[in-house]
C-alpha cells in the first residue's frame, strides 16, 4: 500500500462534502465511500487513494504522525490540537463560528477565575489570556450548553452554526472568537515522499476552488 495516498476524513458532513468535491473533480471514483457502512477504511483502487473515517479531533494526529498523508478538518481543530502539519487549502465549506456563550442574564463582563466549559481548552485559554483574564476551564465532551444552566460554568466556548441550539437552551452569543472552515492538511514528511502525486491532487483542487 506504499503507493497509495491515504486521506483522513472526519465522520459526518465534512467527509461527505469532501468526497463530493473529489468526485466532481475526478480525483476519485464516484461512490468509493459507502457512508451507510460501518467500515472505517475505503479504497479507490483505480486512483490508488485510501480513505480513513475517524473522529474530527483525531484527524490532525493521524496526519501529523504519518498514518495518513492528507486530512480534511476544521480550522478550529488545527488550532486546538496544535498539530505540526502543513495547512494547504481552505475548502470554504463546513463554516461555523467559535463563540463565547452565556445565559441570557449574563452581563457580558469577563472576570478572573470565571469558569468556562468547553472541549476546546487551548482555544479558550488563549482567547481569555489575550484579554488578560485568568479562567478555570472545565473540559466537557458534549452537551456543553447545559453547563451554565446547572451552574457548572459561568460561560461556554463552543462551535456555533445557526445559534438555534443556544437559544433553545436559554443562552446567547457573547463574542465570536474565530470563524472556521474545512482545511486540507498534509504530513510534513510524507509530502516529500509522495511529492508528485500529492502535488497533482493539490494543484487540481487549487485550480477549481
Amino acid at each position: 500500500m506504499q503507493d497509495y495516498i491515504t486521506i483522513a476524513l472526519p465522520k459526518g458532513r465534512l467527509a461527505e462534502e469532501t468526497l463530493s468535491l473529489l468526485e466532481k473533480l475526478n480525483i476519485v471514483e464516484k461512490g468509493c465511500i459507502d457512508f451507510n457502512s460501518r467500515k472505517l477504511i475505503f479504497e479507490d483502487s483505480k486512483n490508488k487513494i485510501k480513505f480513513i473515517l475517524i473522529r474530527n479531533m483525531d484527524v490532525t494526529t493521524y496526519v501529523e504522525y504519518g498514518a495518513c498523508d492528507l486530512g480534511v478538518v476544521g480550522k478550529d481543530i488545527i488550532l486546538e490540537t496544535r498539530a505540526d502539519v502543513y495547512e494547504l487549502l481552505d475548502f470554504g465549506f463546513g463554516f461555523c463560528r467559535m463563540c463565547v456563550a452565556a445565559p441570557e442574564n449574563f452581563d457580558v463582563t469577563y472576570y478572573h477565575d470565571m469558569r468556562v466549559a468547553t472541549k476546546f481548552v487551548n482555544i479558550a485559554k488563549n482567547f481569555f489570556q489575550g484579554k488578560g483574564i485568568f479562567i478555570e476551564v472545565i473540559k466537557l465532551y458534549g452537551s456543553i450548553e447545559i453547563a451554565p444552566i446547572l451552574n457548572l460554568s459561568d460561560v461556554i466556548v463552543d462551535l456555533v452554526s445557526t445559534g438555534e441550539t443556544l437559544r433553545k437552551n436559554g443562552l446567547k452569543e457573547v463574542e465570536t472568537i474565530m470563524e472556521s472552515t474545512a482545511r486540507l492538511i498534509a504530513n510534513k514528511n510524507l509530502l516529500k515522499y509522495k511529492h508528485d502525486r500529492l502535488k497533482k491532487i493539490i494543484n487540481t483542487l487549487e485550480e477549481n476552488l
